[in-house]
């Protein structure tokens, strides 16, 4: 999966499109541009809005929708939040404002982001410390696999009952793989570390024994069917303790994003523009693999 809420971002793309949203939108004759080529109404500026980022803003709507529906965030936290941020550049602040090229209003709702994000963050549970371990063994081991890539479920099954009669796995990788180069090296991924493949792919592939074939596991790029040809051990240049640090972090970001797959699943989302039907894939897929 892949990401943490960017509150920068976040809140200066929801502002945008934000300002766009209210009921004058369906006013087509709402003009706030007039040139003598023509008029720009809000529904112009709301349409090439909605082409440029609207599928991250509404992705973005919708999971703050979700983290509010769970954690709640008072007026006083906001402001208390809010001064002593802008308390740490002093008189520097309208400074801060104009070479970050944004706002007073978009600085105070990044604010108010990051407040709901550090509610759930703290709602999280510890990283065990065997999970940090493991995490860390699996750093010093570098894998060669192989897979064949699929866009739906029906034909990994498929795939999968072929490869369980017998039948070669490079060429059913040339047959069926959706990855153009599968053509050329019948699904033959070489040798790679953690944190070069997907999650879900790397949650799979780095547990699996050598020469035993998986299951179809689903990824944002379609269904894989994974086997693992050779292991070997590498080097790392800094210790367990120099390391723990960033495994926990990358370790609790993981836990983040499977709360939000829970809270997404608690409010019930229902898509209705067809032009944002897939905008929740990435948590719908992280769902389907549990």
């Amino acid at each position: 999966m892949k990401k943490l809420i960017l509150a920068s971002a976040f809140a200066t793309s929801i502002l945008l499109v934000s300002a766009c949203t209210d009921k004058e939108v369906a006013e087509t004759n709402n003009v706030i541009a007039s040139t003598k080529a023509g008029d720009i109404t809000k529904e112009d500026l709301y349409e090439e809005m909605k082409d440029s980022i609207g599928t991250e803003v509404l992705e973005n709507l919708i999971l703050l929708k979700a983290i509010e529906n769970e954690f709640k965030v008072s007026e006083k936290e906001i402001d208390e939040a809010i001064k002593a941020e802008k308390d740490k550049y002093g008189d520097s602040f309208d400074l801060y404002l104009l070479q970050n090229n944004t706002t007073e209003p978009v600085f105070m709702k990044k604010v108010e982001f990051q407040l709901y994000q550090q509610k759930m963050i703290e709602s999280l549970d510890d990283v065990p410390a065997e999970e940090i371990e493991a995490q860390f063994e699996n750093m010093k081991k570098e894998i060669h696999a192989r897979h064949i890539l699929v866009a739906d479920e029906k034909t990994a099954d498929e795939v999968s009952a072929k490869l369980k009669d017998g039948e070669d796995f490079e060429k059913l990788a040339r047959e069926y793989s959706t990855e153009p180069v599968a053509q050329k090296t019948g699904g033959d991924l070489g040798w790679f570390g953690i944190g070069k493949m997907v999650q879900p792919f790397e949650d799979v592939a780095f547990e699996l024994e050598i020469n035993t074939i998986s299951e179809p596991v689903q990824s944002t790029f379609g269904f894989h069917i994974i086997e693992v040809l050779e292991t070997k051990e590498k080097e790392l240049e800094k210790t367990f303790e120099e390391l723990k640090p960033e495994i926990e972090n990358n370790l609790k970001a993981q836990l983040f994003e499977e709360k939000l797959v829970v809270l997404l699943k608690n409010v019930g989302v229902e898509i209705k523009d067809d032009e944002f039907k897939s905008v929740l894939n990435e948590y719908i897929t992280t769902d389907a693999k549990k």
